[in-house]
């Protein structure tokens, strides 16, 4: 850890919100993450949805394919090994994902524009395991959303409401062993920004993560084993007109002798609900933010999916 990642232990919300709020803005504002200890999502329910993972990556190629949405964006189910880029990058990341989404009541109204899940008949654990794992991030999202509201100088509950439908997506990502291993300092998943509200991401005590400060610096991002690590997403940074930055990060590429073991990550990408209008905050654009035109988080994400190839213009 550097000093820029202390972990900030979950309780201290419990104790005290304002305690809370400070701390996860503070390190929001330097780096753009936060790493989170002591967090509330049962290990069990984190271990269940990593076996099923794991066993859906052991499948026949020919097999997970059948899971590829191509089509539509890839924005559930299977995408395969050395397709999605970050957004300028020529080169495709070393990974392979999962897209686990929202379960819509049968009358949404966004049932038109968000698809379910794929039912995974080939792993008997995957759905219930994988869904449960969705809840468990999408629901302490949800709190940790209260801690920037109040930082904000918002009500807690100002963001309830703009995401409790929100295109959420839990992606199960799976950086396949490196027999031959690649140049140190090389890239696994090149530098990128996230698109979304913010991202929860367990798995990360792999090194590897890396987020650019201001400063220039890459900072290593190295959380223990009990913490999450949070980032704000470009939504949150349009809606806080810059005051939350959106910061890039990558992955780099592992040691020699750690090349040949598999990498395991699970971010989780909160988003708004789709008819949600991003529009700077008056009080952070009157802190000196940067004022962006407003769009709907649907229009923000198509066009976001286009830049990084997940989308066909």
């Amino acid at each position: 850890m550097t000093e820029y990642f202390t972990p900030i232990p979950f309780p201290l919300w419990n104790e005290d919100k304002l305690a809370f709020a400070t701390a996860l803005g503070r390190s929001f504002r330097e780096t753009g993450f936060a790493v989170i200890d002591q967090h509330p999502i049962d290990p069990v329910i984190i271990a269940r949805a990593i076996d099923a993972s794991k066993a859906f990556f052991e499948l026949p190629e020919d097999v997970k394919e059948h899971y590829h949405d191509a089509a539509d964006g890839r924005q559930r189910g299977y995408t395969p090994f050395g397709v999605e880029s970050a957004k300028g990058n020529a080169n495709a990341d070393q990974k392979e994902f999962w897209h686990t989404g929202r379960a819509l009541p049968e009358d949404s109204p966004y049932r038109a524009t968000m698809k379910p899940t794929p039912h995974v008949a080939e792993v008997a654990e995957f759905d219930a395991a994988t869904h449960a794992f969705y809840d468990a991030l999408d629901q302490f999202g949800a709190q940790l959303l209260k801690g920037v509201a109040l930082h904000l100088g918002l009500d807690e509950d100002w963001f309830g409401d703009k995401v409790q439908s929100g295109n959420s997506i839990l992606r199960l990502l799976h950086y396949p062993p490196q027999d031959n291993p690649p140049p140190e300092g090389t890239v696994r998943a090149g530098a990128h920004e996230d698109i979304n509200v913010i991202t929860l991401l367990l798995g990360a005590e792999e090194s590897g993560l890396q987020a650019l400060h201001r400063s220039g610096k890459w900072l290593s991002v190295n959380p223990p084993p009990s913490a999450i690590v949070i980032n704000c997403g470009d939504m949150l940074q349009r809606l806080t007109a810059g005051v939350l930055p959106s910061t890039t990060h990558r992955v780099l590429n592992p040691i020699p002798e750690r090349a040949r073991f598999p990498r395991y990550s699970t971010p989780f990408f909160l988003h708004f609900n789709q008819d949600v209008m991003i529009e700077a905050l008056p009080g952070c654009v009157a802190e000196g933010g940067k004022a962006e035109a407003p769009i709907t988080a649907q229009d923000y994400l198509m066009e976001r999916l286009r830049e990084i190839g997940l989308v066909k213009a």
